[in-house]
């Protein structure tokens, strides 16, 4: 992978943004990108039926600028997974990833995501096949278990079973899913977090990547969970506060400072001019950085432009540059000593 290697024996850490359905699209992805240039971004997921039979430029189309990026697949199906993920190998992406964790019942209802969880043995034939079909490393991103399953024994199991299929990494959402009677908003915050138990799963396969993603809301806890996994995954702190990744690459890889946010604001601009002109609309591009500069004077303008002008027909960058005119960036710290945590 560039930048990055799945490695439980002394590698760097991976510090990653997770999949998330209608967010990490291909322009978040790229806004991240300029605020960190090591984090690992992923996909939204994308179902083996939207690749077989849609149009895959539009669903896996991504800017060079973004690597290091995973693809993260829906299925359940062996052979549709090693063929969705040969596909995604040969557009360049530098990870296929397996989703065994949303639990949505529109997941439900096509077999795959968290109700896959009960069915170790169909993950470990669709990691075989892919592992089988690509030399990019695959990984699975699973829960705890799912409903009253026991998270003892069973994701033992789980976890045993998947690497045995060659996988090359594992992270662990450190909460179950219930599938009955939650839905995928109050799966992310009610059941009740349990991260001892992905720790305990680490020391169990201490040879194996394990990442730990869920409720992780700043750097400082994603620093004091790497003394005992391999890898931290923050989800919508980085989404909403996406301020938080200028400090990644200095905290997590020894970068000689933070990534200056007005630079990459500047950054996307240019991009979004080009995005316009190619007829994609301003407020797609501009709506990840929506939370950039949460807590300093001029926020609430910068908001309230970009929401409401950016969606106007005809909008460009100079909403952007009118938005970023509202901020005091005297509120900012000096990015030689700017700290997420």
């Amino acid at each position: 992978m560039q930048n990055m290697t799945y490695s439980a024996t002394g590698g760097r850490p991976v510090f990653a943004v997770a999949p998330m359905i209608d967010w990490t699209d291909r322009h978040c992805r790229y806004f991240h990108r300029q605020l960190s240039t090591r984090a690992l971004l992923y996909t939204e997921m994308i179902t083996t039926g939207a690749i077989r039979h849609g149009d895959r430029d539009k669903l896996l189309g991504f800017s060079p600028a973004e690597h290091p990026v995973a693809l993260q697949l829906g299925g359940s199906d062996p052979a549709d997974l090693a063929e969705s993920a040969m596909v995604g190998e040969a557009f360049g992406y530098d990870e296929i990833n397996l989703n065994v964790g949303c639990p949505s019942d529109r997941v439900q209802s096509g077999r795959f995501g968290a109700c896959l969880m009960r069915e170790p043995d169909l993950v470990g034939a669709c990691v075989a096949a892919m592992k089988a079909a690509v030399r990019v490393p695959v990984t699975v991103k699973c829960r705890l278990g799912v409903d009253d399953q026991d998270i003892e024994a069973p994701l033992d199991r789980f976890v045993r079973t998947v690497i045995g299929a060659g996988a090359d990494g594992i992270w662990v959402h450190a909460r179950k899913a219930w599938l009955d009677g939650l839905s995928p908003k109050e799966n992310r915050t009610i059941p009740p977090l349990d991260y001892d138990r992905v720790f305990r799963l680490k020391e169990t396969y201490p040879g194996t990547f394990i990442g730990l993603n869920g409720g992780i809301t700043d750097l400082a806890a994603g620093r004091e969970h790497l003394e005992k996994v391999d890898g931290i995954m923050l989800g919508r702190a980085a989404y909403q506060n996406p301020q938080i990744l200028a400090a990644v690459d200095r905290l997590f890889f020894d970068a000689p400072h933070d990534r200056d946010p007005v630079a990459a604001v500047r950054t996307v601009m240019d991009y979004a001019e080009e995005k316009v002109a190619d007829g994609i609309k301003l407020s797609t591009v501009t709506r990840p950085m929506i939370g950039l500069f949460h807590g300093l004077s001029g926020a609430r303008a910068w908001r309230r432009i970009l929401s409401s002008e950016a969606v106007k027909p005809g909008a460009g960058p100079e909403v952007i540059e009118k938005a970023l005119a509202e901020i005091d960036l005297s509120g900012l710290a000096p990015t030689a000593t700017r700290d997420a945590a």
